[in-house]
């Protein structure tokens, strides 16, 4: 099925930005639908964003909406999370989940609690 990894995670001062990678080996990224989600240890996970795959449509949680912008690069393999005017609230792994289904449309931010095709997740830590 192929794997995915996150990486790009660190630190960053408030207000500022960062990009995560979600890099695929083995599998065509382009042909599945993805989610972003982030997890605080001891919280629930939270799902932030959606790209679905046939037409390319994003969806992001109100809590990142306006701040986070998913996108593809299909020569790189790879989705990105460009994330900006960042807050301590957004400390957390994040995570990408890829389906295992080509071509399967998503809605809402919440589409990663379907995939099963996830990496180690990666820290991104806003403090000054």
């Amino acid at each position: 099925q192929g794997q995915v990894a996150e990486s790009g995670g660190g630190l960053v001062q408030p207000g500022g930005s960062l990009r995560l990678s979600c890099a695929a080996s083995e599998f065509t990224l382009e042909l599945y639908s993805i989610g972003w989600f982030r997890q605080v240890p001891g919280k629930e996970r939270e799902g932030i964003s959606c790209l679905s795959s046939p037409d390319g449509s994003t969806y992001y949680a109100d809590s990142v909406k306006g701040r986070f912008t998913v996108s593809r690069d299909k020569a790189k393999n790879t989705v990105y999370l460009q994330m900006s005017s960042l807050v301590p609230e957004d400390t957390a792994v994040y995570y990408c989940a890829v389906d295992t289904q080509p071509l399967q449309t998503v809605r809402g931010a919440h589409c990663y609690q379907f995939f099963e095709r996830r990496g180690q997740g990666t820290l991104v830590t806003v403090s000054s």
